[in-house]
């Protein structure tokens, strides 16, 4: 099978989209001629025009405005916000508006946009351009949000997303932007809400989302050279969350690990820790272990950067930390 890197399946993603649906568009700023702050549209422009592929002024509230009101008279609409860090200037748009149209006219009214943005650290881009907030948006009813760990589960889910009836919040990694896999040439799609088991194990489940789970990955293949069995479960979107998939693969080992890069307090991962508490509390043997980055800014050095941010040695001391419980 060919291999891709993820934006060039996100772009392949859109591409099909839009050769399916003529009243698809995608608005942001660089998104035309330019081909994108992180090269995601790349010739989307020189295929589709600047009627469907519009570059915007940087304007987040201006951009999610446009989208919406289009999406709500006909469209269908992409709308990149290259750095996630900067949503909160349009959270008004996305959490009052958008969210809520669909509740507000009885189902009525749907908001057919995909709001495309990257988060995560591990660049050297300091505070301001480096943060995870995606446990933010799986706080508002009406928000479907999707976390992709690879270019094949990018090109799916972002085809699912495109077609979904209202608002997706679809979050990439700047790490994972060229990062290369296999890639279907043809038309696919994944379902929102089905988790992925990336690696069978028996002694303990890591639940990783994006780019750490690449490192959960790594540090799983090194633990096997000892003998230790790990499981690992991507959840892919967040919200809806597969519950039954995590449930299944905890009931199996007893034992679980949440990984991601944002900050432990309040993150996404206290929410699936707080499922398998509820739903599969007889399943553990051990405590369940959250490992995330410490409480500080992302700071621009390299060595407080490394500091900050969960790396290898943090998952793997998590993993030993739950086998060593008695059982």
């Amino acid at each position: 099978m060919r291999h891709l890197m993820y934006r060039e399946a996100l772009r392949e993603a859109i591409a099909c989209e839009m050769e399916r649906d003529q009243h698809l568009f995608m608005m942001g700023y660089d998104v035309g001629k330019y081909g994108g702050e992180h090269g995601i549209s790349g010739d989307l422009y020189d295929r589709f025009g600047d009627q469907r592929v519009k570059d915007a002024p940087i304007s987040e509230q201006g951009i999610v405005g446009c989208a919406i009101g289009a999406a709500i008279t006909g469209c269908r609409a992409i709308v990149e916000i290259p750095f996630g860090d900067f949503l909160p200037m349009c959270m008004d748009q996305i959490v009052n508006q958008a969210a809520k149209f669909y509740y507000t006219f009885g189902g009525q009214m749907k908001v057919p946009i995909v709001v495309l943005t990257t988060m995560g650290g591990y660049i050297r881009a300091a505070e301001q351009h480096s943060q995870c907030l995606e446990a933010w948006f799986t706080h508002v009813p009406g928000l479907k949000t999707v976390s992709p760990s690879t270019p094949f589960d990018a090109k799916g889910l972002l085809i699912e997303a495109i077609r979904d009836p209202n608002p997706v919040i679809f979050i990439g990694h700047k790490r994972l932007l060229p990062m290369k896999g296999e890639v279907p040439e043809e038309e696919y799609s994944i379902p929102l809400g089905v988790a992925d088991v990336k690696k069978e194990g028996t002694d303990v489940t890591v639940v990783s989302t994006s780019f750490t789970l690449h490192m959960v990955v790594e540090v799983a293949n090194q633990l096997e050279q000892e003998g230790i069995s790990v499981e690992i479960v991507d959840p892919r979107t967040l919200y809806p969350l597969d519950k039954e998939t995590i449930l299944n693969s905890v009931r199996k080992t007893s034992r679980v690990v949440i990984v991601h890069e944002a900050y432990v307090t309040g993150g996404f991962g206290g929410e699936i820790a707080a499922v398998i508490a509820e739903d599969g509390f007889e399943y553990l043997q051990a405590p369940i272990k959250r490992v995330g980055a410490k409480w500080a800014p992302i700071p621009f050095t390299s060595v407080l950067e490394d500091y900050v941010l969960p790396g290898k040695d943090d998952i793997e001391r998590g993993v030993r930390s739950v086998l060593s419980c008695a059982g």
